[in-house]
């Protein structure tokens, strides 16, 4: 039925590397224990110690294998390294190129890659140089979105270009229950991955006040506005806040470099201001007016109505999807 066995993993369920810090160690073990995919999200700049105790305090809570994603338009070299020495089961990558020498490294530590690609052309060069799985991401995804393409037009594509080569193809994109889940097994998909739904669960290290917002807002938007200076070139799909839809007609030239300084946290350790505009979510440790940061988010947000613990998550999808199945698609209904 195609919830078996992707990537070796017990359910075709992914949870996306939430970032900066979203999916922690608690997250990520709360899926793998339920039989899915987690993901921890490396920091954005090199710290291989850090990494390292990352994936150790996760293992605190799982003996089931996860993975790391990682965004390769930072500095990452490193952090790759202490994830192979590592041996986690996964290297997600993602915003850059996935190079043959890199697929070749960790294959040889035993670590499968995983890319996120957002077109075709993405999709070609990860087959071309050996991943073993692909996310294809629409532009329905929350945070930061890859392609403009949606779903529905690019993952059956990426499913025919990938043909027999045998690489599962994992989608992504405004897929939060199990009508999703099955409308990208009919696509052709092995497997989703999911941002939104995890970052509201009780073990997602969002702020209390974002994963409230989730469940109160509905709308969400494809936008440039926030954090230009650090990641240029990089669209992305937030929530709709009064203080974003405030904001959202900002001068192309702004950006947070020159702007007030609306808050504290403390991301992987480290402890950074937050300014107006940047690209930065609020995680616990947050502290000054959360209201007016970024709150990344999918396009299926309004589908979402109560935090949940992320093993609940898996285990609906799975249940409800079987069931969707057997009761809606049998051979006599259609």
């Amino acid at each position: 039925m195609g919830w078996k066995g992707i990537l070796g993993f017990e359910y075709g369920i992914v949870q996306g590397p939430l970032g900066p810090d979203i999916a922690g160690p608690e997250l990520v073990a709360a899926v793998a224990n339920a039989g899915g995919l987690g993901l921890l999200r490396a920091p954005d700049w090199e710290s291989p110690d850090y990494v390292k105790e990352l994936i150790r305090n996760t293992r605190k809570f799982t003996d089931k294998p996860f993975g790391v994603g990682v965004i390769l338009a930072f500095p990452h070299k490193e952090n790759v390294k202490a994830i192979l020495e590592e041996k986690v089961a996964v290297l997600q990558l993602y915003w850059g190129e996935c190079s043959k020498e890199l697929v070749i490294e960790a294959h040889n530590a035993g670590v499968k890659v995983v890319p996120q690609v957002g077109s075709l052309e993405e999709a070609k060069k990860a087959i071309n140089v050996g991943v073993d799985a692909i996310i294809v991401q629409g532009r329905e995804a929350g945070g930061h979105v890859i392609g403009q393409e949606g779903l529905i037009s690019l993952l059956p594509r990426v499913v025919d270009l990938v043909g027999d080569h045998g690489i599962p193809v994992i989608a992504a994109g405004g897929i939060v229950d199990a009508r999703g889940y099955v409308a990208a097994l009919a696509l052709g998909a092995k497997g989703i991955c999911m941002g939104t739904r995890f970052l509201a669960t009780h073990e997602s290290y969002a702020h209390p006040t974002y994963k409230r917002k989730l469940i109160e807002y509905d709308k969400t938007e494809y936008t440039d506005v926030f954090g230009r200076a650090r990641w240029p070139g990089a669209p992305h799909r937030v929530l709709q806040t009064p203080f974003f839809c405030d904001w959202k007609c900002l001068n192309a030239e702004e950006n947070e470099t020159n702007q007030p300084i609306i808050g504290r946290t403390i991301i992987h350790g480290v402890e950074r201001e937050i300014r107006r505009f940047a690209g930065t979510v609020p995680n616990p440790t947050t502290t000054g007016d959360i209201e007016s940061m970024v709150m990344y988010a999918g396009q299926s947000v309004g589908l979402i109505k109560e935090i949940l613990p992320a093993g609940q998550v898996v285990k609906k999808l799975v249940e409800a999807a079987q069931l969707l199945i057997h009761q809606t698609f049998n051979p006599d209904s259609i």
